[in-house]
Protein backbone atom coordinates (compact mmCIF):
# COMPACT_ATOMS: atom_id res chain seq x y z
CA UNK A 1 0.00 0.00 0.00
CA UNK A 2 1.23 3.46 -1.20
CA UNK A 3 1.81 6.36 1.63
CA UNK A 4 -0.91 8.52 0.28
CA UNK A 5 -3.66 5.37 0.96
CA UNK A 6 -1.50 4.47 3.89
CA UNK A 7 -2.75 7.96 5.29
CA UNK A 8 -6.17 8.02 3.75
CA UNK A 9 -7.07 4.87 5.58
CA UNK A 10 -5.36 5.70 8.91
CA UNK A 11 -7.10 8.97 8.47
CA UNK A 12 -10.73 7.73 7.68
CA UNK A 13 -10.58 5.40 10.41
CA UNK A 14 -9.95 7.69 13.06
CA UNK A 15 -12.60 9.66 11.67
CA UNK A 16 -14.77 6.22 11.63
CA UNK A 17 -17.65 6.10 14.06
CA UNK A 18 -16.41 2.68 15.28
CA UNK A 19 -13.20 4.28 16.13
CA UNK A 20 -14.89 5.56 19.30
CA UNK A 21 -17.11 3.37 21.16
CA UNK A 22 -19.06 5.52 23.23
CA UNK A 23 -19.59 9.08 21.01
CA UNK A 24 -19.51 12.04 22.54
CA UNK A 25 -17.33 10.87 25.29
CA UNK A 26 -14.12 10.16 23.02
CA UNK A 27 -11.12 10.11 25.63
CA UNK A 28 -6.88 9.88 25.39
CA UNK A 29 -5.92 9.37 22.10
CA UNK A 30 -8.88 9.73 20.06
CA UNK A 31 -10.26 12.72 21.20
CA UNK A 32 -6.95 14.32 20.13
CA UNK A 33 -6.82 12.94 17.02
CA UNK A 34 -10.11 14.16 16.69
CA UNK A 35 -9.81 17.92 17.46
CA UNK A 36 -7.70 19.52 15.07
CA UNK A 37 -10.40 17.67 12.68
CA UNK A 38 -13.41 19.42 14.30
CA UNK A 39 -12.35 22.79 13.19
CA UNK A 40 -11.47 24.89 10.21
CA UNK A 41 -9.33 27.10 11.43
CA UNK A 42 -7.08 23.89 12.91
CA UNK A 43 -7.24 22.19 9.07
CA UNK A 44 -7.10 25.15 7.09
CA UNK A 45 -3.51 25.96 9.34
CA UNK A 46 -2.33 22.97 9.57
CA UNK A 47 -2.32 22.17 5.33
CA UNK A 48 -1.32 25.34 5.00
CA UNK A 49 2.02 24.79 7.04
CA UNK A 50 2.58 21.74 4.69
CA UNK A 51 1.87 23.91 1.27
CA UNK A 52 4.43 26.03 2.36
CA UNK A 53 7.27 23.84 3.00
CA UNK A 54 6.84 22.49 0.16
CA UNK A 55 6.95 25.62 -1.89
CA UNK A 56 10.10 26.73 0.15
CA UNK A 57 11.46 23.13 -0.66
CA UNK A 58 14.60 21.17 0.31
CA UNK A 59 14.99 21.53 4.61
CA UNK A 60 11.81 23.45 4.96
CA UNK A 61 9.47 20.30 4.28
CA UNK A 62 10.16 18.87 7.35
CA UNK A 63 11.33 21.40 9.14
CA UNK A 64 8.31 23.19 9.18
CA UNK A 65 6.13 20.61 10.37
CA UNK A 66 8.51 19.80 12.62
CA UNK A 67 8.59 23.02 14.07
CA UNK A 68 4.31 23.06 14.10
CA UNK A 69 4.50 19.84 15.97
CA UNK A 70 6.98 20.71 18.56
CA UNK A 71 6.17 24.43 19.53
CA UNK A 72 1.91 22.71 19.32
CA UNK A 73 3.13 20.32 22.28
CA UNK A 74 4.46 23.13 24.28
CA UNK A 75 1.38 25.30 23.41
CA UNK A 76 -0.79 22.15 24.63
CA UNK A 77 1.12 21.86 28.00
CA UNK A 78 0.51 25.80 28.49
CA UNK A 79 -3.11 25.35 27.85
CA UNK A 80 -3.31 22.58 30.19
CA UNK A 81 -1.98 23.53 32.95
CA UNK A 82 -3.93 27.06 33.19
CA UNK A 83 -1.86 28.87 32.19
CA UNK A 84 -3.33 31.93 30.02
CA UNK A 85 -1.83 32.97 26.51
CA UNK A 86 -3.95 36.37 25.58
CA UNK A 87 -5.19 36.41 22.29
CA UNK A 88 -4.72 32.83 21.32
CA UNK A 89 -7.92 32.70 19.32
CA UNK A 90 -7.04 35.51 17.71
CA UNK A 91 -3.56 34.13 17.14
CA UNK A 92 -5.43 31.13 15.35
CA UNK A 93 -7.63 32.97 13.10
CA UNK A 94 -4.21 35.48 12.36
CA UNK A 95 -2.57 31.70 11.34
CA UNK A 96 -5.02 31.06 8.67
CA UNK A 97 -5.06 34.38 6.79
CA UNK A 98 -0.71 34.67 6.87
CA UNK A 99 0.03 30.93 6.09
CA UNK A 100 -2.57 31.18 3.53
CA UNK A 101 -0.98 34.69 2.15
CA UNK A 102 2.66 33.16 2.33
CA UNK A 103 1.16 30.15 0.24
CA UNK A 104 -1.00 32.46 -2.04
CA UNK A 105 2.25 34.90 -2.57
CA UNK A 106 4.87 31.95 -2.57
CA UNK A 107 6.72 33.93 0.14
CA UNK A 108 10.27 32.33 0.05
CA UNK A 109 12.10 32.57 3.32
CA UNK A 110 15.00 31.08 5.04
CA UNK A 111 14.32 28.16 6.75
CA UNK A 112 15.12 29.49 10.24
CA UNK A 113 12.59 32.27 9.97
CA UNK A 114 9.91 30.45 8.22
CA UNK A 115 9.97 27.92 11.06
CA UNK A 116 9.87 30.02 14.18
CA UNK A 117 6.75 31.68 12.11
CA UNK A 118 5.09 28.58 12.02
CA UNK A 119 6.20 27.92 15.66
CA UNK A 120 4.70 31.14 16.61
CA UNK A 121 1.57 30.10 14.97
CA UNK A 122 1.66 26.17 16.07
CA UNK A 123 1.74 28.21 20.11
CA UNK A 124 -1.88 29.44 19.92
CA UNK A 125 -3.21 26.14 17.92
CA UNK A 126 -1.58 24.12 20.71
CA UNK A 127 -2.43 26.34 23.49
CA UNK A 128 -6.45 25.85 22.24
CA UNK A 129 -5.83 22.29 21.84
CA UNK A 130 -4.51 22.09 25.79
CA UNK A 131 -7.63 24.10 27.07
CA UNK A 132 -9.75 22.34 25.49
CA UNK A 133 -8.41 18.51 26.48
CA UNK A 134 -11.55 16.19 27.84
CA UNK A 135 -11.10 16.36 31.53
CA UNK A 136 -11.47 12.52 31.59
CA UNK A 137 -8.93 10.50 30.34
CA UNK A 138 -4.99 11.42 30.06
CA UNK A 139 -4.07 14.33 28.93
CA UNK A 140 -0.61 12.49 27.30
CA UNK A 141 -2.56 10.42 25.45
CA UNK A 142 -4.71 12.71 24.08
CA UNK A 143 -1.56 15.39 23.33
CA UNK A 144 -0.31 12.39 20.89
CA UNK A 145 -3.80 12.05 19.20
CA UNK A 146 -3.49 15.95 18.62
CA UNK A 147 0.20 15.55 17.28
CA UNK A 148 -0.46 13.20 15.07
CA UNK A 149 -3.45 14.34 13.49
CA UNK A 150 -1.88 18.04 13.14
CA UNK A 151 1.34 16.25 11.41
CA UNK A 152 -1.11 14.00 9.04
CA UNK A 153 -2.60 17.73 8.01
CA UNK A 154 0.93 18.47 7.49
CA UNK A 155 1.85 15.91 5.73
CA UNK A 156 -1.69 16.12 3.66
CA UNK A 157 -0.59 20.12 2.65
CA UNK A 158 3.24 18.34 1.05
CA UNK A 159 1.25 15.68 -0.29
CA UNK A 160 -1.49 18.14 -1.97
CA UNK A 161 1.24 20.39 -2.89
CA UNK A 162 3.54 18.34 -4.34
CA UNK A 163 0.20 16.67 -6.92
CA UNK A 164 -0.46 20.63 -8.03
CA UNK A 165 2.52 22.30 -8.33
CA UNK A 166 2.96 21.28 -11.98
CA UNK A 167 -0.59 22.19 -12.84
CA UNK A 168 0.48 26.54 -12.54
CA UNK A 169 -1.25 28.63 -10.26
CA UNK A 170 -3.54 26.01 -8.01
CA UNK A 171 -1.20 26.33 -5.28
CA UNK A 172 -1.28 30.00 -5.25
CA UNK A 173 -4.54 29.63 -5.60
CA UNK A 174 -5.23 27.57 -2.31
CA UNK A 175 -3.79 30.09 -0.10
CA UNK A 176 -5.59 32.85 -1.33
CA UNK A 177 -8.38 30.59 -0.79
CA UNK A 178 -7.23 29.59 2.74
CA UNK A 179 -6.55 33.64 3.37
CA UNK A 180 -9.78 34.33 2.34
CA UNK A 181 -11.19 31.81 5.04
CA UNK A 182 -8.71 33.56 7.70
CA UNK A 183 -10.85 36.90 6.71
CA UNK A 184 -14.22 34.91 6.85
CA UNK A 185 -13.18 32.70 10.74
CA UNK A 186 -11.93 36.67 11.96
CA UNK A 187 -14.99 38.08 10.82
CA UNK A 188 -17.49 35.23 12.13
CA UNK A 189 -15.75 35.71 15.38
Amino acid sequence: MNSKRKLFFIMALAASGSAMAHPGHAEGAVAGLMHPLTGLDHILAMVAVGLWAAQLGGRAQWLLPASFVGFLAMGGVLGASGFVLPMAEAGIVTSVLLLGLLVGFAVKLKTAPAALAVGVFALCHGYAHGVEMPAMGSGLLYGLGFVAASAALHASGLGLARAVQARGNWLRAAGAAISLAGVWLGLAA
